[in-house]
Parts: C-alpha cells; structure tokens; sequence
C-alpha cells in the first residue's frame, strides 16, 4: 500500500513533534510522522524537564526564549525561575561573562548575590556559595506532556502521528531527490524528508547515503524522597551548580537531581540498536557517587534521603556538544533535526521553527552555522574519534571549560608532515577539527599537547603572553614561519567549475589562472555562511582554502549549489597539501635566499600564485597574507615539506626568522582589520555590514544578489567596527561581551585580543551607524564596564602598504 505525505518526519520525541507541529503551523498540513514505538519513547521519555534560557550560545539561548514562550501556549510549562549557582570565585566569573552575553542579545538575566540566591532557595547551603544567575521566567515540564501537547497540536493543524512504525529505507530519484520512505508496514511518498531520530539519527541518515555523527552517551538522574520535615514547596526555583556537576529540581516535596560525570561512557558507537526504545539501561551507583556528593554539598539535608530510583538512558552527543541542524547535501529533501546533546527540551521548540523555516522558505530567521548537519566529515566518519569527541563534550557540558583551553580526548589524530619539526623546537600544540597545530612555540622545553591549561591560571594574564610577545614582534618587525597544513582545501575541477563558484562566490572568479580572490559564500538573505580564498590554477582548475574547522562545511554548501547539468567535481584535499606561511618584511629576503625564481613585488604581485622552486622542491606559492605584512603561502607535497622548512629555516636565521603558532595570530590580523568567520563574519551579517563590500561584484549573479543589493539600496542598520577596549595591560575579553553607550546595550564582542602593535586590546563589535570613529562606549567585562573607543577599522598600515611591498 502506498500513502502520500508532502514531508515525513521520522522520530516522535520533543524534536519531531516540534518540527511536526511548526511544518503543519507554516501551512504544510500534509505532515506525517512516523515512530517505530510509542511518542517518546526515546531519550525525550527519560528528561529531567527542567528548560532555562541560559546558554553559552546566543543561539541557543535564543532557541530556548522561544521554546519556553511555545510550552507558555500549551499549557504545559511551570514558571518558577531558575538558579545557576557558582560555588567557586572562577565560576562566578564565568557566570558574568555568561550575562554579559546573554545581555548582548537582550535576555532579562540577573546576577544576584550569595544572600540573594538563598532567598530564592532557603534550602540551599550557603557554603562556598559566591553567587548566582537568576532567571524569572525559568522553570519545568512534564516531558510526556509536554510532547503529546505538542503531538496533539499537530493533529488539530492536519498532521498525522503513525506509531509502532519502523522506517527501513528512504527512496531517491535519479537525481538523488527524496521520493518516499519505506517502512515495515507500507511505502510513503514525499518530497521532504526531517531526520528526527534521535540517537538513531545516523543510521536513519545513513538510508539515504549521508553522514552524521553522534554518539549515546549514558547519562543519569536520580529521585529522592523528601527527608521527613525537609519537605521542598513546589513551587521551589530549579537549580543547577556546575562546580558541583548537578542540576535538579522540586518533585512530591522531594527532588530530583542529574549531573554530568567526568568519565562518562559511550554505547553503541557504530549505531545503537533498532530494538531500544523506552527502557533504561542498568545503572551505575558508582559513576553517580561524585554527583551524589556534590548536590549533598549543596543541598546538606540530602544526606539522609532515601533513594526512589537512580535512572540511566544514553543521550545523543556530536563531537561538539552542537545539534546537527538543517538540510542535508547530496541529498535534496532530506533534512536533520538530531544529535540535540542535551538541549532536548530546551532548543526543541526553536528548532522546529527553525527546521519549518528551512524547509519551505529555503532559510532560517536565526544563525546556524554552528550547527549545520554537514560540518563534520571522514576524519569523524571514525567512529571512536567521535565518540571520545562526543565523551568529551559531554565532560565539559558543567565542568567549567576556559575559552583558551584545548580539546584533549582523542588526540593525535592527523599530524602535518612537520609535526616532528615543530616537536623539536619545543611547540605546543593545540586541536582543531583533529589537526595538532602549533599554537605557540616553548623553546628550551619538551613539546606537548594543550588541554586545559587554563584551569591553572583561570582569568588571570596567560603565562605564554610574553611569548605571543615574540611571535607577534617576529611576523611585525623581521619574519615568521608557521604550519598552515590543517588549511582546509578543496579541489573544483571540471567544464562547470567556473560556473559554480561564480553562482556561490560574490567576488568575481573569473579571472586568469594566478589569481588568488578574496571571497564570501551568501545565503539568500545576503548573509555569510563561508569566508574563503580562491585560486585558479587553470581555466577549468580550481582551489577554495578555507578554515580547518569549516572545510566541510564550505563542501556541502557547494554540493547543495551543483545543478544537475554542471560537469563539475568537488573533492577535499586537505591532506594532500602541506602549506607553510613565511610573513613579515624579510620575506622576501628569506625566499630569495632558497629559490632562484624571482619573487620581486614586479615579477610576483600580491594576490597571485606562481609556481617556484624552493631548493629541489616544487612548490605552489601564493602571495597571500592574514596578519597583513609581505608574505607568502607555499604549497608544498607533504614528501618535500621537511626539505623546504628546512631550507628556510637555515635561510632565515641572518635575519631573525622566528617559528610561531597560532595563537598569536588573532592579535596580528585584528590590528589590521582582518575578519574571521564564525566570531565576526556570521549568516546573520552581510559583506556590507562586515567591511567587506569591496569583495562584491554586483555585475555579476550570485547567490544572496538581490538581499545584498536591496540592504544597500535602504542602508546599513549596523557595522563591524574596531574597538579598543580599557587600557595596556592584558583585559582577559573573548567575546560575546555587551558593549554599552549611554547606559544601554548597543552590541557585543565578536573578536578580542592583545594587540602588541598597537599595545592594547583590539575588539571587533557590530555597532549602529551613529557610533563613528573617537565615540566612547563601555564593554561589560566579569559585571564591570571598561571604557572603550571605536578606533579606525585598521590600526597598523592602513594603506595596506606592507603587505603590498
């Protein structure tokens, strides 16, 4: 029997029932979903129910405002507030930042005292108590009823719910287009596809040939009768206490508490089984002892409460702690609501509107680039990579993770072909999408691996900033060399290449083979969604670098843009490139010394690539720069890269060549008025908007044309500009701060860093036109207010004229 549906929706936890209803909210009363059991009777069976706004992620944060505004409507939400403890005086500067954020996007947060928060909870302890967040319009759910709420708000807009239906399979066309799913009963047609399985997401996906990664991960919770006289009202604010791990709430006068263990397990790495569905899995009282202990130290009269049960159910985590949003490339139809990593009942509403959206407007009103379904690829198709990836994340979902800490679990994963090099001059090496990358280099001690070294200085000036110092001087003043192999890079070769990359691209591509452009990829909103050079290596050859973090991402973005006529191929080619950046003003003095090309500013112009030869090696050199001084990329086969760093290395010691990381490079390229993606070039802001106008090319057609051309045609409402923020010495800001004027906020952070040049700390902020050069503002930094300046857009060489020299 064959069934027609205009999109299947498989999965009925909170998240399918929540993209359901909002499918079926958007006009798409044709909405079937499909579960193999009963409504919930996944992880969504087993939450807490507690739902805060809080989040680290102005997204996320946002996705959860909306989610408890939805549960308000249905009837099925408790208002009663919620307390973020801080029982340390670091997390209590953790906790100001997060207000500072959360004040940035316009959420009514509080920073209350120690006195204050035992107000608001009588029955907490206020031992080592240091403050709290206060959030009033907090509170609970009932997980079962809040979803059938959901379910049933679906049907009365023409959705249908099927239970006890196991898909097996999801039929394409010729074109690799949703053309049904199979079930084990029947066949249905559609033409859209909403993945919402929870941990059986990827193997769902995987029906269809697409890949996502995430991994069960145990959690557990526990209720406790309430000790005789210690009874807690209901009506008792919920609660969660980082330092300790836990989180809980009021329940029959006593409480029920979970936490996040700091070794937790992993289950069913290569796919968990069709068959578990509601049941718990036997639970470990050993593993749940250290948060026993730490909501005893909260909560002193727990120690005499008896037991009712201690649950145990794995929920799903991504390598990033990030759920895995949005459509997936390759396949057209096919779309991923999953791998929510404990956002479950927080972010559900959210992302059902926003998965709504997606499908039948092509885009979302909110930034998800941190949480595309496609920004993980083959180096997480290794299943226990991801796993310790996913294991890890869930570590650090409460304990206090610093923004200069590194990930740790997992490594080394991919190393450059000058790894043992950079071990021998003493770097450090940090993490980044499974590359070992130098972030700094320690001459005189052993090599190592970062982790989380910042727990041993906290918010304090790192010990390595005198080093950065070096590095910074180097690149500046004489010359650096740094490992840029983890670069990502993309292969697009064929007949329809130039075709395709016009189509994504708003800077003109076509141009002779040499040229390296500077470009962005839009939405159609005109937002960006990828920051990347491109560089034609031939009239049908081509190369797109991106960040090694992003390169799949990008991929996919070009996949979804292939049309079915274009003779085009995309392949990732990260691995078969090593990539060394020589920058600074003796450059060309160092590539002189090893190369008989000539590399004069005539014979070699910025922004083009030539092939040379770097003693015997052949290399592809582009004369590219990101922290603004004379400088090229040299693309090298890993077989000669040892060869060639040595070569320039010995070249450069007459003239002070100095090895660097990456760390010091955030410093550089704010001075200079360089963007970087994801921090300050987001889907929700366009070239303009960025400073980046001067890369669109409006005589051309390209994806986001029309948004960017009409923004220009009514006027800027905001632009990225440069802050300097407080004095000389070292202001521990990383971003997301809320910049304040006249007692209001005006925006947040983006970027910041010390700038040695400049000798202060360089902000990027997306500010009202109004706000121009010499305005005065305040940056909340750990709840103080920090005078800062709106600076010229570039501070060191304005006129560009080193990096041109």
């Amino acid at each position: 029997m064959t069934e027609r549906a205009r999109a299947v929706v498989i999965g009925g936890g909170v998240t399918g029932c929540s993209v359901a209803y909002h499918l079926a909210k958007a006009g798409w009363a044709d909405v079937l979903l499909l579960d193999k059991g009963e409504l919930t009777s996944g992880a969504t069976g087993h939450a807490a129910g507690l739902v805060t706004m809080f989040n680290p992620s102005p997204t996320m944060m946002r996705f959860r405002r909306y989610s408890i505004e939805l549960y308000r409507e249905l009837g099925v939400f408790e208002t009663v507030g919620s307390l973020r403890f801080a029982s340390s005086a670091e997390q209590l500067k953790e906790l100001q930042r997060g207000v500072s954020r959360a004040h940035g996007i316009g959420l009514d947060v509080e920073l209350v005292s120690p006195s204050d928060a035992i107000a608001l909870m009588p029955a907490a302890s206020p031992e080592s108590l240091f403050g709290a967040v206060w959030v009033p319009g907090d509170g609970f759910l009932d997980p079962h009823m809040a979803t059938h709420a959901l379910a049933a708000a679906a049907r009365a807009l023409g959705a249908r719910i099927v239970t006890g239906s196991r898909v097996t399979g999801i039929e394409l066309g010729a074109s690799r287009e949703v053309k049904g799913v199979i079930t084990q009963d029947d066949r249905v047609e559609c033409e859209v596809v909403v993945d919402a399985a929870g941990m059986w997401a990827p193997r769902v996906a995987a029906m269809a040939g697409a890949f996502v990664p995430s991994t069960p991960v145990d959690h557990q919770h526990v209720a406790l009768r309430a000790v005789p006289g210690s009874e807690l009202p209901q009506d008792m604010p919920c609660f969660r206490d980082p330092d300790n791990l836990v989180y809980g709430k009021t329940e029959h006068g006593g409480i029920l508490f979970g936490g996040y263990e700091g070794n937790p397990k992993a289950r069913w790495i290569d796919g968990a089984p069709w068959e578990h569905g509601s049941r718990s899995l036997p639970p470990d009282q050993d593993r749940f002892e250290p948060l026993m202990r730490g909501a005893i130290r909260r909560f002193p009269f727990l120690e005499g409460a008896e037991v009712i049960k201690l649950v145990c159910h794995p929920d799903a985590m991504t390598p990033d702690a990030n759920p895995l949003l949005g459509p997936m490339p390759g396949v057209r139809g096919l779309f991923v609501a999953a791998g929510l990593s404990l956002n479950g009942f927080g972010g559900a509403g959210g992302i059902g509107k926003a998965i709504a959206d997606w499908v039948t407007s092509g885009e979302t009103e909110l930034d998800l680039t941190a949480y595309r379904a496609w920004r993980f690829g083959r180096v997480h198709r290794d299943p226990v990579f991801a796993a310790e990836q996913a294991r890890e994340a869930y570590r650090y979902y409460y304990l206090l993770r610093y923004p200069l800490d590194q990930e740790a679990w997992g490594r080394p994963k991919r190393v450059s072909a000058l790894h043992s090099r950079l071990q021998e001059l003493g770097c450090v090496f940090g993490a980044k999408n499974g590359w070992e990358r130098a972030e700094f280099f320690d001459p005189g001690r052993p090599w190592r691996r970062a982790g989380a070294e910042q727990r041993a200085f906290g918010w304090r000036r790192p010990p390595w900033f005198d080093r950065l110092r070096e590095e910074h001087a180097a690149f500046r003043d004489r010359g650096g060399i740094i490992d840029l192999s983890s670069f990502g890079k993309i292969d697009v070769r064929g007949p329809g290449a130039l075709a395709l990359l016009e189509r994504v691209c708003d800077n003109r591509i076509d141009r002779p083979p040499g040229q390296v452009v500077y470009a962005q990829f839009l939405n159609d909103r005109g937002g960006i969604v990828a920051d990347v050079t491109v560089t034609r290596l031939a009239d049908d050859g081509f190369r797109v670098t991106t960040g090694s973090a992003t390169v799949d991402a990008d991929l996919g973005w070009m996949r979804m843009h292939v049309r079915d006529d274009d003779p085009v191929s995309l392949r990732e080619v990260s691995e078969d490139q090593a990539v060394i950046g020589l920058w600074g003003p003796s450059a060309r003095d160092v590539l002189e010394g090893v190369s008989e090309d000539d590399v004069s500013n005539e014979a070699f112009p910025y922004l083009t690539a030539q092939d040379v030869y770097v003693g015997d090696a052949p290399v592809l050199a582009q004369r590219v720069s990101w922290v603004g001084e004379l400088g090229w990329e040299l693309w090298v086969e890993p077989a000669w890269a040892v060869h060639v760093w040595d070569r320039l290395i010995e070249a450069g010691q007459p003239h002070g060549l100095e090895p660097c990381g990456y760390r010091v490079l955030d410093g550089l390229r704010l001075e200079r008025g360089n963007r970087s993606f994801g921090t300050d070039l987001t889907a929700a802001d366009t070239p303009d908007e960025a400073g980046l106008g001067f890369c669109v090319d409006p005589s051309k057609e390209f994806v986001g044309r029309e948004a960017v051309l009409g923004a220009r045609r009514a006027g800027p409402s905001t632009r990225l500009r440069t802050l300097l923020v407080g004095g000389d010495a070292y202001l521990p800001a990383y971003g997301g701060e809320a910049v304040h004027a006249d007692g209001r906020v005006v925006g947040r952070l983006r970027s910041c860093a010390y700038g040695f040049t400049v000798r202060g700390n360089v902000a990027l902020a997306y500010l009202p036109p109004a706000f121009e050069t010499g305005a005065r503002l305040e940056v909340e930094v750990f709840g103080e207010l920090v005078p800062a300046q709106v600076a010229d857009d570039v501070l060191v060489d304005p006129e560009g004229k080193r990096v041109r020299s």
